[in-house]
Parts: C-alpha cells; structure tokens; sequence
C-alpha cells in the first residue's frame, strides 16, 4: 500500500504542477483499496487502530514507510472524505489512535513494536520529524486544536533534539528537520519557527557538524544527500510558500 500512497501522492503533485485535473474516480479507487487494506490487516492482527499496514512484517508508523504517510494522502485527496464516510471515520481514528502514542516529550514511536518504550529518533523516515505533516494537515482539515497542540509539541521536541549527525539531508539529516519549523511558521505565522530553521541552517554551516556529521550512503540524492539540502535552503528565501519537497500540507 505504500506503493499506491506514493502512486497518489504523485498524481496529486502532478495536477497542481500541470494544472491540470485529477482523474477523480481512479484517485478515490485507489484511495478505497489503500482503506481497505489496512481495515483487513488490522481485523486479521486484532489491532486498536481501525486501518493498519506492515512493510517487511513490521508496523511501522513513520513517515519513510509507515501509517503516518498513507493517512496523510488518505486526507489530502480532494473531496475523498466528504464521498466516503465509513472510510473517512476509520481514517480519523486511526489519526486519533496515532496521535494517542505520543510520547511525554511529544515523540512519537517508530514502528508498534516499540510501543510503551521511550521513541529516540527524532526523524523524518521514523519520528516527530515525519509525523508533524500528518498532524498539521489534519488540523486544517479537522479544525481541532489537539493536532495543532501536537506539532508544537514535535516543533520542540526537534528544536531541543533534532541537530542529527547523519548528514544534512531531509530523511534523517538537519534540512529534513529543520522544515517543521517552516512548517510551523506556515502554520501558526509565528516568527520564533523562522528563527529556528536559519539556526538549523547554521549549524550545517558549523565546524562542529563538518567536523562530526557522517556521510549519507547516497550523499547527492534528494532524501539523503545535498538534493535535498538545496531545497531546504532555497526555501528559507521564501519561507512563506516553503514545504517540504511533495508534502505541501497547504495544497494537497
């Protein structure tokens, strides 16, 4: 299911990039099998959250490859919740059971099998750094404050622990966690996330992180390497329509 949540996920990048429209009826069909899937999975497992889905016999709940993601696309297809309301119900509860895993420090944990435990990775692909697009487009579309409240949560989570030695990528790298602040800054036009996303860009520019960051073992690709990188401080000229690259929360 991860492979049809990317499939649209592209093509709603593609309408807005082409401007062109969606081929609404195969979008919701796609959409209704993703659903389906995970509801079927997780009768057959007996698990709390209504739709679920396993990648290499892991639940995993980040955004790299897990629940995170596939809900969020679920959400950012126009008009799919209005047409599906059984769907969109199990949709919202599986948000809810998500959001109820949420860490003291506003983690939250990377795959089921680490629930109950203290999450540690503070990252897009496993972490806050991942979830917070799911939570910020559910509180546009829901109009709840408890989403809101959580990616303020993550914001100070990465804030205080998101300076990564992996790299200056954006799944597990600087850049990728210094997009919630501009994120954040979209969200709320609170300048102080602002001020955070220069500071992270600083830090890459530091003695201490040339000195001690690892290699990616894809240094010049998008998710791992400079590629990404380069959005990320492309973006800081224009923070006011900065995203993340394909999770523009505010359009899809």
């Amino acid at each position: 299911m991860f492979f049809a949540s990317g499939y649209v996920l592209g093509a709603l990048w593609m309408s807005k990039e082409t401007n062109t429209p969606l081929p609404q009826q195969e979008i919701y069909d796609l959409c209704k099998i993703i659903v389906q899937s995970g509801r079927n999975y997780s009768k057959r497992h007996q698990l709390p959250c209504p739709l679920m889905y396993a990648y290499y016999q892991v639940e995993y709940l980040g955004a790299a490859h897990g629940l995170c993601s596939i809900l969020q696309t679920l959400i950012s297809v126009p008009g799919y919740l209005e047409a599906s309301p059984t769907d969109a119900a199990d949709i919202k509860r599986s948000i809810d059971y998500l959001l109820s895993l949420q860490g003291d420090e506003g983690n939250f944990p990377a795959a089921t099998d680490e629930i109950g435990y203290q999450p540690e990775l503070v990252h897009w692909c496993h972490g806050a750094g991942g979830t917070i697009y799911l939570m910020a487009k559910a509180y546009l579309v829901f109009k709840e404050d408890k989403y809101l409240q959580s990616c303020v949560r993550m914001a100070d989570l990465i804030w205080n622990k998101g300076l990564l030695k992996k790299g200056p990528g954006l799944c597990h790298g600087v850049a990728g966690n210094g997009y919630t602040f501009l994120l954040m800054f979209r969200l709320t036009g609170d300048v102080k996330y602002l001020y955070r996303a220069l500071e992270f860009y600083n830090f890459m520019n530091s003695s201490d992180f040339k000195n001690a960051a690892r290699t990616p073992d894809n240094p010049h690709s998008l998710y791992e390497g400079l590629a990404g990188t380069a959005c990320y401080v492309a973006d800081l000229t224009h923070p006011n329509t900065a995203h993340f690259p394909f999770s523009d929360v505010f359009t899809l």
